[in-house]
């Protein structure tokens, strides 16, 4: 079976070159014209999806080959995207980038030959003229699989370099669909992993959103990026669904946290819990002072909480009911954030104190994909249970003693990783459970029977 969605992959020769702001104001002006539009990032990153949530009012998704495979990629796509109009896939790093000494694997020219997708490659045209026409030739030459639609020219400084810039370009046969002039930068802060969180900052970041989606209004041919988007081929196969457990009677009640503190998570996370069993209720550790009422398991994703380490400090009721609830056998899952807010400490601020365990900030960033095989039995997986994993931070968790190790990771060094205590794992991985979906009914199971 095949579907055809019209759709778009935003692209660039490099990071940097303004990805971002064209394609989460391309997913607010199309919305703006009545259209309803799927947003998707290729890659692990969890804080473009949250603005690109805002602009649209639908779930920011991943396309990632690396953590689902290729073959995911497409159904994952149509999953998302059903019922929408118009598809925006926003890429990651440069065209060609990938995963580290894996050819093409995960990079954003790999899911849009997987898509069948038309690329608009968006290029800082800030400090070049003619040479704009010898960069995009060789991106649109390198790969015949890949095909570039059309080009958006960022930091244009007047209407004589947009003048030599099209000149230039004209001969290339890759036409011009959009000129954004150089301008104040919109309001996106970063800080020590990025962009900040929508989540962290919503009125600001819906400002922001209107911001780029009003840059791209001005500077772009709508009409002609959405004639593009139409040619785009149907993606082969079937829309990806979490396979249903076929559980009757009542459902576990599986907590999940969110709010600022904790904003990374994958949709199809949630999506797969539900489809096993749960009843999934989220909670804002910073605010609330108790668990959902009839809390049969915990899922604790990433975010920042050593920015909110404070307040998770001074939220003693919850502390000690996340203590209580791993303490009876509970499950727990927890990856990068939600290890450290298990930890004794965080950066000398007390935590939950379930694994003893402190951790603290780091100079040192580590970031990168990782293979995983899980080394111990957990509520999350088997023994011998493969996966693959993410990860990013600049914090360190000192050794506890007493815990198994959740992973064994192969690459770049071999070592064990994360900890297995109880019905807790704990790791620093990032997964995503589509492409294992028996670590969610795993999970499920285990909390209806622990």
């Amino acid at each position: 079976m095949t579907f055809a969605v019209p759709r778009l992959v935003i692209a660039a020769p490099s990071s940097g070159s303004g990805k971002t702001t064209v394609a989460t104001g391309l997913m607010a002006a199309f919305a703006a014209r009545g259209l309803t539009v799927s947003p998707h990032k290729v890659g692990p990153d969890y804080i473009d999806p949250g603005y690109h949530a805002l602009a649209t009012g639908r779930a920011g998704r991943n396309l990632d080959a690396y953590l689902c495979g290729p073959e995911l990629v497409g159904p994952l796509f149509l999953h998302g995207a059903r019922g929408c109009d118009i598809a925006v896939v926003e890429g990651v790093m440069g065209l060609y980038d990938g995963a580290a000494g894996e050819g093409e694997l995960a990079s954003t020219a790999q899911v849009a030959k997987l898509l069948r997708a038309p690329v608009v490659l968006v290029v800082d045209a800030s400090s070049q003229s003619r040479s704009v026409a010898a960069l995009v030739h060789g991106f649109a030459s390198w790969d015949p699989r890949v095909r570039i639609g059309g080009v958006i020219l960022n930091k244009v400084a007047s209407d004589r370099h947009e003048e030599l810039l099209r000149d230039a370009l004209d001969a290339s046969g890759v036409p011009v669909l959009g000129v954004l002039r150089r301008a104040p930068q919109v309001d996106t802060p970063s800080r020590h992993l990025g962009l900040v969180p929508a989540a962290e900052r919503q009125a600001a970041a819906v400002e922001a959103v209107a911001a780029m989606a009003a840059q791209v209004r001005a500077g772009c041919d709508l009409e002609a990026l959405e004639a593009l988007a139409r040619t785009a081929g149907p993606v082969p196969g079937d829309p990806w669904e979490p396979p249903a457990a076929g559980v009757g009677g009542t459902r576990a009640v599986v907590a999940v946290a969110g709010g600022p503190a904790f904003t990374f998570s994958y949709a199809e996370h949630a999506e797969l819990l539900a489809a096993a069993g749960a009843e999934v209720v989220p909670f804002d550790p910073l605010r609330d002072e108790a668990l959902p009422e009839g809390t049969r398991g915990l899922v604790i994703g990433g975010g920042f909480p050593e920015v909110y380490a404070d307040e998770l400090s001074a939220n003693e009721p919850l502390r000690g009911a996340v203590a209580e609830l791993a303490a009876g056998g509970a499950p727990v899952a927890a990856e990068c954030a939600g290890l450290l807010y298990l930890c004794r400490e965080l950066d000398g601020r007390p935590m939950c104190g379930v694994l003893d365990a402190t951790a603290r900030m780091s100079e040192r960033l580590t970031l990168g994909y990782r293979d995983a095989v899980a080394v111990s039995d957990s509520a999350l997986a088997a023994a011998g249970t493969r996966m693959r994993g993410h990860e990013f931070h600049r914090t360190v968790v000192e050794p506890v003693a007493g815990s198994a190790p959740a992973w064994g990771v192969r690459a770049p060094r071999r070592r064990v990783e994360g900890f297995v205590q109880g019905g807790v794992h704990a790791s620093y991985l990032h997964t995503h459970w589509a492409s294992e979906p028996g670590v969610a009914r795993r999970f499920v199971e285990r909390c209806r029977t622990s």
